[in-house]
């Protein structure tokens, strides 16, 4: 009967009769481990693969109402049948259409390219027939971003610039690391015929005839093969132009002796297209070069070749005159992050080894503190083997893991020893037996830890793929721990375990020959110029002394004196909880004590963020002009907003890094989904982007607040031109602060429905909003021209013919191509400027063509077949789910919630009448948080459930996995008691997750405890000769209790102490540098960073909640257990006497 309480775990147990194969497998985990971390790509944000599939369709010279029609409404009815689609949203532009198809998450990208361009070929027989070219299909890859902008100036020429860059880009391309770089900021050049109008039409020419010529005249044909006796030689016509001689002297006309050349009508010039953007770096013109790296590699290795290949080129190739500024460089972020979590990691570990020694004394700390690097180590290599690269969310995952991850070796190691020096067993039996009591308890509290985290697996947005790498790194590290708690920890303990004699001297010669040999040793490694080594040994030196002289009589002081009486005042608390009507006084006090922190915390109107509010690294400012406005025009307005942006940051100028000014192109949000369209030419719209210093050089002050006095001094600062701010997101784009989206048929009613609700808010005074837009514009200038079809019947003409030549005097057509070494320029035909820009001149200008009736050359004015009109028409035609879609938009000023803004406005507006079948909702990062917080109450809810399957499985009853989903529940009052008292926000995604985690943590003290007051109840009735169905009495009942909860004190204590430490360096924002303090670089100690921001309300979420679940581990959960006891007793009784 006495071994049905002795346990045996086999793994365990194998392992430790197979000792020498453990320790060759360790040492073989650590090396492989060590290697894996040091190969593992690194970079700041993971790589989200994102089913996003981009459509963009060109037909130049087309309205946005005809883009829309003839191109949007056709792709759109075909690419709506694939499966798995999401969102399908559109923009018919002026000359593209652009449709961007966002599947569900768990779609392949590859297979929703191959649908979409299929959709897309089934559509082609309803698409204009005259198309430049094909729809361009292509999948965004999110990843696809510049690691680094290389920016090129000085006293050269343009073509000087790019010849340099062109270089650069070639040695660039050759690195394994990176995808492509590519040039921005040259300016393309282009044959430019301009045709003098008058002569063209007194020599009875058209366009066709001027194109027909070019076309003709440059070409490069193969004639086939012809045999020479016995030889093949192929036949090529090599007549392409080599000057622009060639192409002025082409003859356009040859009839009744009459010669017409090129050059007699027109101006043949090489020379740079006309100017759609402008690019500056500090006010100064720029040609740069944007990096960007292939998926997967190493973005430290690749910067660090970049810029060894640049100091290379500066040295050997390039002129010394010539300026190059490396911008946007996301190494230094990464480098920042990486190192601050790494020594966060450091930090934490430090402060759980102190409290182990404390607790267990300086051999078993050792012990449990090896699991750390063991659980690391496999984790590094698990991560390495599925192609996880080295991410800050990945290292947060690791933080967070380190105070759980010894939890599994504490409860082992602790037991172990409790039977080796209490109960007398050796130390092979003592590691077998104690590893057999446990095994069970910690495996079921690791299962039920990675049951909270698995509903995380399946988060199904672009926030759960970037969040996703935190379930999945917590799984494989705290599987790690658990393989390292029964293989290897009672193999070295089996091993290494002695008895602790707390009473023990200071072994002076030992620590003196210790801490001298590693002071040679650093000595001499420092005369070596091996500092880090050097300091590393003197630190151990000095490390030594510390422990032999300081912490160890401490630690044995605390073991001996403050150890035995927290002992006692537990068994006291614990005894007086357990008896009389204390335990349902305690009870209904917890239940009411969660009501009374819930209401407390939310009565305080919290602040409701989606993801934490971060000090921006760079802020950009919006300039956007009326539409319409030339690109020269906008250009002079952005050169005086930058004027007055220099005078606002002059104070500021130790802590600006850059500020870098595109016009005309590259002006949209990068914080939009896509990039929002980035690549589009907006002539009226400008971007400037201040970029920071790192935090740390901020000498304490907050670039918020730069951004708000920014805001204050642009914002409604020049007349007709609207500016506005914003920062960049902490986290994957997730849109607009305040969107909402009105979806309807007839835009004139949507136009009306945006107005009456911006009108609406605009008059409601809620504060925050910067600046309330409708993104749908209807000035765009306009100049309509009205075919008379009859007139046009009569003479002759065609309305294509009307409409071409009116595009390609205007617009320009390419005749052909111009061939300069491996470079190609298109020839462009059009008018010249002085009648391309001249409405009379276009208008008054001949259709010549051949009469199919008589023969003879017919010219016919425009004018006399056509009429015109100035307009104003759409800028652009938005379309969601094939809807058309107009946005009434803003950013929220710094300072301000965007949630508390949003739920104003959404009061403001309920019950908005808009008319039949048109729709308001709410999108951007509110759609988002909506989303994503319904998410995480499924994962809580299904996390629970899980936990509740693995308990009852373990316990084979209902009331013990009830005790300890009440105790998760209960943990909730010292998150919402903490959030309150401190007046902390609530932030979505992070609050979300911490609770998730808290639900992981918690549960694991309590299935340890209350799986030693069973084993305690089942000795017990051993020992008093109980059979099996016969039931304690409540005194021999409470005895187990207080018995299980002595027993379990310390390592219940233990787990939430180092849960706690291991976190606490990253929630108060603690930055060590340990290298650089090793490196005589000095430590560079301060508090907070991004990554204290980004991270710090999920750790104080976790830290809240652990510290109040302690106490409800260790009285309230044994008090639940008697409880439910007398229950199960009285039911029983019910039962039996019915």
């Amino acid at each position: 009967m006495a071994n049905k309480t002795n346990r045996n775990f086999g793994l365990s147990t194998l392992s430790l009769r197979n000792s020498i194969s453990v320790f060759i497998l360790s040492a073989l985990l650590i090396l492989f481990g060590v290697y894996s971390y040091i190969t593992m790509p690194k970079e700041s944000f993971p790589e989200i693969v994102f089913p996003l599939i981009y459509v963009q369709t060109p037909y130049p010279g087309n309205t946005p109402v005809d883009i829309e029609n003839l191109i949007t409404r056709p792709l759109e009815k075909e690419i709506k049948s694939v499966n798995g689609i999401k969102n399908l949203n559109s923009e018919s532009v002026q000359d593209v259409s652009i449709i961007n198809v966002e599947f569900n998450i768990d779609v392949d990208t590859e297979k929703a390219l191959q649908d979409v361009k299929d959709a897309v070929d089934r559509a082609m027989s309803d698409l204009p027939s005259d198309l430049d070219q094909d729809p361009v299909v292509l999948d965004i890859d999110l990843s696809r971003v510049p690691i680094l902008n290389i920016n090129l100036s000085g006293d050269y020429s343009i073509d000087d610039l790019v010849d340099y860059a062109e270089y650069l880009q070639d040695e660039i391309e050759e690195l394994g690391e990176i995808s492509e770089a590519t040039i921005t900021g040259d300016k393309e050049k282009e044959v430019q015929v301009n045709i003098d109008l008058p002569k063209m039409q007194a020599n009875e020419l058209s366009f066709n005839d001027v194109q027909s010529a070019l076309a003709s005249e440059n070409i490069n044909i193969g004639a086939g093969d012809i045999l020479l006796g016995k030889t093949r030689r192929s036949i090529r016509t090599d007549a392409e132009f080599t000057s622009m001689n060639e192409i002025r002297n082409v003859i356009v006309k040859h009839e009744k002796g009459n010669i017409v050349y090129l050059k007699d009508i027109a101006d043949v010039l090489f020379t740079y297209k006309e100017v759609e953007s402008f690019a500056r770096l500090g006010g100064e013109s720029v040609v740069s070069l944007n990096v960007i790296k292939k998926s997967g590699e190493n973005l430290l290795d690749a910067t660090d070749k970049i810029r060894a290949l640049i100091a290379l080129a500066k040295k050997d190739i390039l002129p010394e005159g010539l300026r190059i500024t490396i911008t946007n460089d996301q190494s230094k972020q990464t480098r920042n992050q990486l190192a601050n979590l790494e020594n966060s990691i450091i930090s934490g570990v430090i402060l759980v080894v102190i409290t182990l020694l404390f607790f267990l004394g300086l051999r078993n700390a050792t012990f449990v503190g090896l699991s750390i690097p063991f659980s690391m180590f496999i984790s590094f290599l698990v991560l390495s083997a599925l192609g996880v690269s080295l991410n800050f969310i990945v290292l947060f995952s690791l933080i967070l893991a380190l105070g759980m991850l010894v939890d599994n070796a504490i409860v082992t190691i602790e037991n172990i020893y409790r039977l080796y020096a209490d109960e007398g067993y050796s130390a092979f039996e003592a590691a077998r037996q104690g590893v057999g009591e446990v095994a069970v308890p910690i495996i079921s509290s690791t299962a039920t830890t990675l049951a909270a985290f698995f509903p995380l697996l399946f988060w199904d947005d672009i926030i759960g793929e970037f969040m996703g790498y935190l379930p999945r790194t917590l799984i494989i590290v705290l599987g790690s721990s658990l393989f390292v708690a029964l293989v290897i920890n009672p193999v070295i303990a089996s091993v290494f375990m002695k008895k602790q004699d707390l009473d023990k001297k200071v072994n002076h010669k030992k620590a003196i020959i210790f801490t001298a040999i590693f002071l040679v040793l650093g000595i001499l490694l420092l005369l070596g110029d091996n500092t880090i080594s050097g300091n590393l040994m003197l630190t151990i030196s000095g490390g030594v002394l510390l422990f032999s002289y300081l912490l160890t009589p401490l630690s044995a002081w605390f073991q001996k004196v403050v150890l035995p009486r927290l002992e006692k005042v537990y068994a006291v608390s614990l005894k007086y909880s357990l008896s009389g009507i204390r335990p349902y006084l305690i009870i209904l006090g917890t239940v009411v004590l969660m009501f009374v922190s819930i209401g407390f915390y939310f009565s305080s109107n919290p602040k409701v963020e989606f993801f934490p509010v971060n000090e921006p690294n760079y802020i950009n400012v919006f300039v956007e002009v009326p539409l319409g406005t030339d690109v020269l025009a906008t250009d002079s307005v952005t050169q005086r907003v930058e004027k007055r942006l220099n005078e606002v940051l002059e104070p500021y100028s130790d802590l600006v890094e850059s500020v870098v000014t595109n016009v005309g192109a590259e002006t949209a949000s990068q914080n939009e989904l896509g990039g929002g369209g980035g690549g589009q030419n907006t002539p009226n719209k400008a971007r400037i982007t201040v970029s920071f210093v790192e935090y740390e050089f901020r000498n304490e002050v907050r670039t918020t607040d730069i951004q708000r006095e920014v805001t204050d001094q642009l914002n409604n600062w020049l007349p007709g031109v609207t500016i506005s701010v914003e920062k960049e997101n902490n986290g994957p784009p997730v849109g607009r602060d305040i969107s909402l989206e009105l979806t309807g048929t007839d835009f004139d009613v949507l136009l009306a429905s945006a107005e009456a609700i911006k009108q609406k808010v605009d008059r409601s005074g809620i504060e925050g909003i910067e600046n309330l837009q409708i993104d749908l514009e209807t000035n765009k200038p306009e100049l309509l021209v009205k075919i008379n079809r009859d007139h046009a019947r009569r003479l002759g003409v065609s309305t294509q013919q009307v409409a071409l030549a009116l595009r390609t005097a205007l617009y320009g057509s390419e005749a052909s191509k111009y061939k300069e070494g491996e470079d190609d320029y298109p020839i462009e035909v059009r008018l010249k400027r002085e009648y391309r820009y001249d409405v009379a001149s276009l208008m008054n200008q001949l259709v010549t063509f051949r009469s199919q009736a008589s023969g003879q050359i017919v010219q016919v004015p425009i004018s006399a077949v056509a009429s015109y009109e100035f307009n104003s028409s759409y800028n652009s035609i938005k379309r969601k789910d094939s809807e058309r879609l107009v946005t009434v938009y803003s950013n929220v000023v710094e300072g301000f919630n965007k949630t508390e803004i949003n739920n104003s406005i959404k009061e403001l507006l309920k019950g908005q009448e808009l008319p039949q079948g048109y729709n308001l909702k709410f999108g951007g990062s509110q759609e988002e948080q909506e989303e994503s917080g319904a998410f995480l109450v499924n994962a809580l809810l299904i996390a629970i459930s899980l936990i509740s399957i693995i308990l009852v499985s373990q316990f084979n009853s209902a009331s013990k996995p009830f005790i300890i989903i009440l105790t998760v529940l209960f943990s909730t009052i010292g998150v919402f008691l903490g959030l309150g008292i401190f007046q902390m926000e609530f932030v979505v995604i992070m609050t979300g997750i911490g609770i998730v985690s808290l639900a992981g943590i918690v549960v694991n003290n309590g299935i340890v405890l209350i799986d030693f007051i069973e084993l305690s109840r089942n000795r017990l009735r051993e020992k008093l000769g109980l059979e099996d169905k016969e039931e304690l009495d409540d005194t021999h009942l409470v005895e187990a209790i207080e018995l299980g909860g002595m027993t379990r004190l310390r390592p219940v204590l233990l787990t939430a102490i180092t849960t706690v430490l291991g976190l606490l360096p990253l929630a108060v924002g603690l930055n060590i540098d340990f290298i650089g303090l090793l490196d005589n670089r000095g430590a560079n100690i301060y508090f907070g960073g991004d990554n204290a921001i980004f991270w710090s309300p999920m750790a104080w979420t976790v830290i809240f909640g652990l510290v109040f679940a302690t106490f409800l581990t260790l009285i309230v959960v044994p008090v639940m257990y008697l409880l439910l006891e007398r229950l199960n007793r009285w039911f029983r009784k019910v039962i039996k006497f019915a």
